[in-house]
């Protein structure tokens, strides 16, 4: 592949050696493998042989398998979320990848700050298993309805977080898996902040937003109607060549992955047209097809 950043999209785990096939001929370059909560009794080392098989075939890579689950407190449906990333940070190398992500989990219904010293006794182990397989840790920016105070997913939700986590866990193979859409719902401007963290965005999600400010101006953010939609790439507010631009003057060669499956609009039967219209918006923001200069 003869430029830097690829566009991809997400595709669960589980169903992968089925879906990549059919959607790889559309042109993704990169497919990011989830798991929700666990692992399960999925195969691994099988699992990426099969996969490897069809994306090798194509040139198209893993970027990263995720982990969407609460790590740190081992409870109800997440109790197998903390094996499941040393499982995922284990086996990554099969499938090609070099990151691994998720939510960071968080001590249900309690301020952020509570959790922090157990996100450093559970993350800072798994940065070091990480960091002895040339393995990173990019960690999701959904709030998933959690705000400062409570929550039950996931701490990672903007910058007065971030830098409480890298303080507590500084290693350098623990960063973030970006995307403007979870900033922009809290009308957050994505760009700037992205200029600013740009040197820990590890992974980037290729997911926008709509902000409907005549509402917000109306009726604030707590009335009646909705005043933000998760938008897919190419339907939503955000300049991508402006974060396209941001992420190659900072030497990005990570990939960015539609993560679709949220657009109020194409959704249903038009699921892939909406994510095939993101991918290659995405890839004319990127500059098009790569053309080589003259010798």
């Amino acid at each position: 592949m003869n430029h830097e950043i690829r566009i991809g999209t997400l595709v669960g785990a589980p169903n992968a050696a089925r879906v990549i096939p059919q959607i790889l001929p559309h042109g993704f370059e990169s497919f990011n493998l989830t798991f929700w909560q666990t692992t399960g009794d999925l195969d691994l080392p099988e699992t990426a042989k099969t996969i490897r098989e069809v994306t090798d075939e194509h040139g198209a890579v893993i970027s990263s398998l995720s982990i969407f689950g609460n790590p740190l407190t081992g409870a109800g449906d997440s109790a197998d979320t903390l094996a499941s990333w040393e499982r995922a940070i284990d086996h990554a190398h099969l499938f090609g990848a070099d990151i691994v992500s998720g939510f960071t989990g968080r001590l249900p219904g309690q301020p952020i700050n509570e959790s922090i010293p157990r996100f450093k006794e559970v993350f800072g182990e798994l940065a070091r298993r990480a960091e002895d397989r040339g393995v990173r840790i990019a960690f999701e920016n959904c709030d998933m309805g959690g705000t400062w105070q409570t929550g039950e997913w996931n701490i990672a939700h903007g910058p007065a977080a971030w830098e409480m986590m890298f303080d507590a866990v500084p290693n350098e193979n623990v960063g973030l898996e970006w995307e403007p859409c979870h900033q922009m719902v809290s009308l957050i401007d994505p760009i700037p902040q992205l200029r600013k963290w740009v040197h820990k965005v590890f992974h980037v999600h290729g997911k926008d937003a709509t902000i409907a400010w005549d509402v917000v101006k109306e009726q604030g953010i707590h009335g009646p109607n909705p005043f933000v939609w998760h938008r897919t790439p190419g339907f939503g507010d955000t300049n991508w060549s402006d974060i396209i631009t941001i992420l190659r003057q900072h030497g990005y060669q990570g990939t960015i992955d539609i993560e679709g499956w949220h657009d109020p609009v194409y959704k249903g039967e038009l699921e892939m047209t909406g994510q095939v219209h993101a991918l290659n918006y995405l890839k004319q923001c990127r500059g098009g097809s790569f053309i080589p200069n003259p010798v």
